[in-house]
């Protein structure tokens, strides 16, 4: 990609966090603090040589552990500090925090197959709905567009809050969602035409 900013463009760089500690391989996890995996480092460090050339004027993150160890890897050598921001920590899984899917599907069978059969409608037991997710993670969208107004800045997140900037800036309905696929550390970018989005750049594998 040419990292050159057109003139009076505002860019949002999306990176979603490396690969997250083994143990929670097969969970859900959303308000867990979990660090990365090793090989999450070494994601972290490619999508970071990715945007090397990348003359960021600042540099966000969620508060999860996994999300601020992958922005420190992004914020070495450029003297930026990293700005964490509440508004694009992950869904709260509420009392499917922790468990298997198998052991999701047990304990809360009914909620479980909601889950599966409308995951952007379904309320999560003492959790969140995607719904309350998506509306915070707009508002801080915007507020940090609001505040970068022809600059560049990166958010380093979530699964999730990677497709709900996406999905809005597409315009695509609650329920496709899930068609945009996010590895872990994967790279998007977002231009911004005043208020009208230009997706440049989704999902790029570092």
């Amino acid at each position: 990609m040419d990292w050159r900013m057109p003139s009076g463009v505002t860019r949002m760089i999306l990176v979603r966090h490396g690969r997250p500690s083994e143990e929670m391989k097969g969970r859900c996890y959303g308000r867990l603090d979990v660090g990365l995996a090793p090989e999450g480092y070494v994601q972290a460090e490619r999508a970071a040589r990715l945007l090397a050339q990348v003359e960021l004027q600042a540099l966000y993150s969620s508060p999860r552990l996994r999300a601020l160890d992958t922005a420190r890897r992004l914020a070495a050598d450029r003297g930026l500090d990293i700005r964490v921001e509440e508004a694009f920590r992950e869904i709260d899984f509420g009392l499917f925090e922790g468990l298997t899917y198998e052991e999701a599907e047990r304990r809360f069978p009914d909620v479980y197959a909601e889950w599966m059969e409308h995951p952007a409608r379904v309320r999560f037991p003492e959790g969140e709905t995607f719904s309350e997710m998506r509306e915070r993670v707009r508002v801080g969208g915007r507020m940090l567009r609001a505040r970068h107004v022809g600059q560049c800045f990166a958010l380093v997140s979530h699964g999730g809050v990677n497709r709900t900037l996406l999905a809005e800036s597409l315009g695509m309905a609650d329920q496709h969602l899930f068609r945009l696929d996010q590895v872990h550390a994967s790279v998007n970018v977002i231009d911004f035409y005043g208020d009208e989005p230009v997706v440049k750049l989704m999902n790029a594998e570092p």
